[in-house]
């Protein structure tokens, strides 16, 4: 089982210290985590659920510690949580299934 709460913190250390070498890779980084339209359409909440399903899908360890805590605090829900991971899945499943035609048509595009 992975101590998310010591890992979080743990890995906010060890941005701190690359923040101290290059503060501007730290600054970029949050300048696109905030990038929404002004006024935002999306409420928080909404946002951290779609972070969390691209971090499963990146397989992000430190997103997940993250977005995981900003989710419950933006009011996210377990069940949300678990239909947004759904949709994860999904896609990820569609997207396998939309490569392996990919393969076939490689496949048959060699048969002499």
């Amino acid at each position: 089982m992975v101590d998310w709460a010591g890992y979080r913190q743990q890995l906010g250390r060890t941005l701190e210290g690359i923040a101290e070498i290059s503060p501007d890779l730290l600054k970029g980084n949050d300048v696109l985590s905030k990038a929404a339209p002004t006024p935002a359409t999306l409420d928080a909440k909404t946002r951290e659920l779609i972070a969390l399903a691209v971090a499963v899908t990146t397989r992000c360890d430190g997103c997940i510690a993250f977005h995981t805590e900003a989710a419950r605090k933006a009011g996210a829900t377990k069940a949300q949580l678990v239909e947004a991971l759904g949709v994860a899945i999904a896609l990820n499943e569609g997207a396998a299934l939309i490569y392996s035609a990919r393969a076939v048509d490689a496949f048959d595009s060699t048969a002499g």
